[in-house]
């Protein structure tokens, strides 16, 4: 039949390239099939890291009702865990973008095909593949612009982000439960050497010449997610690594030099921390338990007995540093100080910062009872700098980094759980 329209979008005679098919569709989304996979699953060790239901202040998304049914106790071991978690998650959802984008372009007809409905499983169809890519592009573009620190979307990025992906992920099982079959045959018959494909709507009755194969176009895709990959990775790296992360905020040149020369994620000028309130003879350490209150100079902690634990600081936008040596008192021998001897609880923690997020923190009682987390006084031998949390900060194993909080002002042990 003649094509009466072909400059309408909802003519099969407008989408004119010769690449659109079966097999590079199919292509395309077993890679997303996988990928997103880890994605989400990244994702949702990323939230149970922040140990929401342990206290309202960790949990950045209220009223999330079943769909915190898989959170359980973040573990201290092994220490690099978030790091590892995170970096996945941010480097992995960087890289399939491409993917993404290619994936979309290539069944775009698809949007545009009348009538909308043919009936009311082709409707309920069609509203599935908008929230699957209305979605996957929310997700995409929250996740990046949180990278970069550029919060230009309305409302917190956590639970924007955490609801986003539950909505975008039902719809992305349900697409893959329809159409993986399908897929799983396209590719398998082009291996086979079989080069019909069936007629689904993708190819153009009348395509143009082609200026790529297709098995060039994906290797143009492939190597574009590899450029991205070799420019944002190495924010999860040190050393020359590092400097090549030139899309990444926290990939550049490390702040200052020397042992406080490692990353910081809010300055002590951006957190409205001033100088005055840090001074040795103006602040104090509340230590708040079953015992009663204690008052703590950072004298009084130094005559402490300190301990040493060689831990990295790994950040929610993928970015870490490697291990760093921390040297301070014990989370669990503040505890003892007010009652909790041999039996530390979950402990809030506060501190001086008065702008953004996670000015206050919970730990649970596993964190605290690790020995190697520390209300830390130094870092690589040198007292912390105002930026580091001067003059003292947590540091936990394998927690998020806005939970090991700096320039601590009370701590108050048990009456969270």
């Amino acid at each position: 039949m003649r094509d009466l329209a072909p400059r309408l979008p909802s003519s099969p005679g407008f989408w004119r390239s010769p690449l659109r098919g079966p097999w590079f569709t199919s292509v395309l989304g077993l890679v997303l099939l996988v990928g997103i996979t880890v994605l989400f699953v990244t994702g949702l060790l990323s939230y149970a890291a922040y140990n929401p239901d342990l206290s309202p202040v960790n949990d950045k998304t209220p009223d999330k009702g079943i769909l915190g049914f898989y959170l359980f106790d973040w573990p201290t071991d092994p220490p690099w865990l978030y790091r590892l978690t995170q970096g996945v998650h941010v480097t992995l959802g960087l890289v399939l973008i491409p993917v993404l984008l290619a994936k979309l372009w290539s069944v775009v007809p698809r949007l545009f095909t009348l009538p909308p409905a043919r009936s009311l499983a082709h409707a309920l169809e069609r509203i599935s593949l908008l929230l699957l890519v209305g979605g996957a592009l929310f997700e995409f573009v929250t996740g990046v612009l949180n990278i970069q620190l550029d919060y230009l979307f309305p409302g917190s990025f956590y639970p924007l982000h955490f609801y986003g992906a539950w909505v975008f992920f039902a719809a992305f099982v349900a697409h893959a439960v329809l159409k993986a079959p399908a897929a799983l045959r396209n590719v398998r018959r082009m291996r086979a050497g079989d080069v019909r494909e069936p007629d689904d709507g993708l190819r153009s009755p009348r395509p143009d010449a082609p200026t790529v194969s297709r098995r060039g176009a994906l290797w143009t895709v492939g190597g574009a997610s590899l450029l991205l990959f070799a420019t944002s990775a190495g924010r999860s790296f040190d050393g020359a690594a590092r400097a090549t992360a030139l899309l990444a905020p926290h990939g550049g040149a490390e702040p200052g030099s020397g042992p406080n020369g490692f990353q910081v994620n809010k300055t002590a000028a951006y957190a409205g921390v001033h100088a005055a309130e840090t001074r040795e003879d103006a602040w104090r350490l509340v230590v708040v338990g079953r015992t009663g209150t204690v008052r703590l100079s950072r004298a009084d902690l130094l005559r402490l007995p300190l301990h040493g634990a060689a831990l990295p600081i790994a950040c929610v936008e993928g970015w870490s540093t490697s291990d760093q040596r921390w040297r301070g008192v014990r989370l669990r021998d503040l505890a003892a100080l007010v009652g909790f001897d041999g039996d530390p609880p979950d402990v809030l923690v506060e501190s001086l910062q008065r702008r953004g997020a996670f000015r206050r923190g919970a730990l649970r009682a596993n964190q605290v009872a690790d020995p190697r987390s520390l209300l830390a006084l130094y870092v690589n031998g040198e007292t912390l700098s105002p930026d580091h949390g001067y003059p003292a900060r947590i540091i936990v194993p394998a927690a998020p980094g806005v939970l090991n909080t700096k320039w601590v002002a009370r701590m108050t042990f048990g009456g969270l759980g």
